[in-house]
């Protein structure tokens, strides 16, 4: 899944909301408990439950490690553990729990620091470790999985319960509030108005109603282009600001609306403006390749959201298919006829009109391979720029760019040409530098 992949390697994934409310919690959900440091709610099963229960769970959520307690709730008394080892070879799916369930159980207690459960973890070469209180009731539990992860991400997006971050997409129709409450249930750190129009008054109704029900919940709003646009949304409370409209290698906004701007622009003045207030900028649209994060993040955005960048990984939606020997895979559109049947034409406000207007196309991008091979090649790219440009940091930059040393020309059509490859009968690029 994408937004695990991101958010193991220190990003943030925002899960689309071309799908149902249910569906979309889900797909929180799945972020949330793929690495936790302790599981506060861990599914749990009773002594009567049966071995085609624990089946069943494993076949929907992926694991089978499960704490059996007295009523199969959490809070009562754990009474034994299930693992794959217990379950793996009972032929009789009838069987009770409380029949194969290990009940030898090395635990924790709850006032023990996460530090002395982790060893306690470790010594025991188990899978599981159940914390309880005083009276044997199960308050949480750990995994040697979530070790595993731990060690082999060290640079991972967590929140301070130790769990992976995500956010979700949302509209701005009044029905979205049933969708914000049930992604704010899942456990969402951040949500993101998704609208081709930033400045509206429907998504400025939707950040104050937001900032109202859930305060602690951030918002992100967008996609704008001006400091105007930027000032209605800091003002009605945005936690952060998308920049970017009709520059999206799929969008024709620019083309069939005539409206937008050039993004180098729009970032620099957005960013320049929303800096006074706190708010950070992110600049989402037109980045193709390690050089184009660099110019955002040098021109004052404080992080770089891809949609063809990222498309075409093994993580990213959609399915592979073969064309002239070529491996591909669908990349569409928020604004296209195609996305838009799907639900996200309430996001360029044409639910209720009779000819739609297609501000997007779809497309096929080529084999990028997994994201841990290619994200990395990304980051190291902009740290030789920063490396070129002579400072150490984002916050150091801003600082160089503020007293001009830093500063941007403009680059004639030949300087442009020469400033590629050029000159040569044929050449090859590497699979990794696009």
């Amino acid at each position: 899944m994408g937004a695990i992949a991101m958010a193991l390697h220190g990003g943030l994934g925002v899960i689309h909301y071309n799908m149902s409310i249910e569906e979309q919690a889900h797909e929180v959900e799945l972020v949330k408990r793929y690495e936790n440091g302790f599981i506060t709610k861990p599914h749990t099963m009773g002594p009567d439950n049966v071995v085609k229960d624990v089946l069943t769970f494993r076949a929907e959520h992926g694991f089978s490690g499960l704490p059996i307690t007295k009523d199969g709730k959490m809070d009562s008394q754990l009474i034994g553990l299930v693992t794959n080892r217990d379950i793996d070879f009972i032929a009789d799916h009838d069987t009770k729990l409380s029949e194969i369930m290990t009940t030898d159980l090395i635990v924790a207690k709850s006032d023990q620091s996460l530090e002395e459960c982790n060893k306690i973890l470790i010594d025991s070469k188990k899978s599981k470790l159940p914390i309880v209180n005083e009276d044997g009731t199960l308050v949480g539990l750990m995994s040697r999985a979530d070790l595993l992860k731990n060690r082999d991400y060290p640079d991972a997006t967590k929140d301070a319960q130790k769990r992976l971050v995500c956010a979700a997409a949302v509209g701005t129709r009044p029905k979205d509030k049933e969708r914000v409450n049930a992604l704010v249930e899942a456990g969402v750190d951040a949500i993101v108005i998704d609208s081709s129009q930033g400045d509206s008054m429907y998504q400025i109704e939707m950040v104050k109603w937001m900032k109202t029900a859930h305060p602690n919940i951030e918002v992100i709003g967008g996609n704008i282009v001006t400091t105007r646009q930027a000032k209605s949304l800091i003002d009605a409370g945005v936690d952060g600001i998308r920049v970017g409209m009709g520059i999206g290698s799929i969008c024709t906004t620019q083309e069939v609306c005539a409206v937008g701007r050039a993004q180098a622009t729009a970032v620099h003045y957005v960013a320049n403006y929303a800096k006074q207030f706190g708010v950070p900028v992110i600049a989402d649209g037109s980045i193709r390749n390690s050089g184009h994060c660099t110019k955002a993040l040098v021109l004052g955005a404080n992080c770089v959201m891809g949609g063809s960048l990222f498309a075409g990984l093994e993580e990213s939606p959609g399915e592979y298919f073969f064309q002239d020997g070529v491996r591909l895979k669908r990349y569409r559109g928020m604004g296209s006829l195609e996305a838009m049947s799907k639900g996200s034409k309430h996001r360029y406000f044409s639910s209720n009109k009779v000819v739609k207007v297609a501000q997007g196309v779809s497309g096929c991008v080529q084999d990028k391979g997994p994201l841990c091979r290619y994200l990395p090649y990304i980051v190291q790219g902009v740290r030789h720029g920063y490396q070129d440009l002579g400072v150490r940091s984002r916050a150091l930059c801003d600082e160089a760019r503020e007293k001009g040393d830093i500063r941007f020309e403009v680059r004639t059509a030949s300087a442009q040409r020469t400033g590629g490859v050029h000159s040569l009968h044929s050449y090859q690029k590497n699979k990794m530098t696009f």
